[in-house]
């Protein structure tokens, strides 16, 4: 069984609301019960790094408290940490790449938050050699990309790759609190909130190489996106023209 459901914005409660709580917590609960269940044995377990039952934003506690609902299930669990996942139809450096597009400048939130980002491709793999792997079982791996990035080094990247650079404004964090909440009432999903400012307080970075039992070595995120995002761009504007 693989358990891969994770959200980003909830409404606030304590020490999570409703949302975190029933994707995070609730669904590992009910998945362990049904391996219990039917006697499946293996479960591999998406949560995420940071994650922490006494963390500093309920994105955080949640996943801990979900991975405590895996550690105690009694099963053949293997529980992977990734940082920010990137890849070619993301909603991470395209959406940075989009704002640049449209926007003259960036006002950006924990403009010096830092980020292990890895490739979607390679979270996959570990997954996938994990399953054949007997030493992974009862182990949690982080997981991440060859280098590390403030926020605002990946935003001026997307912008660069994707043609559209534009200056960043790094807000103070009055600012960027103000900001957050004004997203989060906008109409549609939320592209920031409080709870995100929460979580950016810790570095997202792992505390030390890739585990080599998962077979990977992980690609960097210039190899795959300085491309995907120019020829988003160029697709974009070949619809304009047609």
């Amino acid at each position: 069984m693989v358990n891969l459901v994770g959200v980003l914005h909830g409404e606030r409660a304590e020490p999570y609301g409703a949302a975190f709580a029933a994707a995070h917590v609730d669904l590992p609960r009910r998945v362990v019960a049904s391996c219990q269940r039917t006697g499946l044995r293996r479960l591999l377990h998406m949560s995420a790094l940071g994650a922490d039952s006494a963390g500093p934003s309920m994105y955080l506690r949640s996943k801990g408290d979900g991975e405590k609902v895996v550690r105690e299930s009694g099963l053949d669990w293997t529980i992977f940490r990734p940082s920010v996942v990137f890849g070619p139809d993301d909603h991470f450096l395209n959406l940075f790449a989009q704002m640049q597009k449209m926007a003259p400048v960036v006002p950006l939130a924990c403009a010096q938050a830092r980020f292990q980002p890895v490739f979607v491709q390679d979270v996959a793999e570990a997954f996938t050699n994990a399953m054949t792997t007997p030493s992974t079982i009862g182990r949690a791996y982080e997981l991440g990309g060859p280098e590390i990035y403030t926020l605002e080094a990946l935003v001026r990247f997307a912008g660069r790759a994707s043609g559209h650079p534009r200056p960043v404004l790094a807000l103070p964090d009055a600012l960027a609190r103000l900001m957050a909440v004004i997203l989060e009432h906008m109409p549609g999903e939320a592209m920031m909130s409080r709870d995100n400012l929460d979580s950016m307080r810790l570095d997202n970075v792992l505390s030390g190489p890739v585990a080599p039992e998962l077979g990977i070595r992980p690609v960097s995120l210039e190899s795959v996106m300085i491309r995907a995002l120019a020829a988003r761009s160029r697709n974009a504007q070949l619809q304009v023209h047609r």
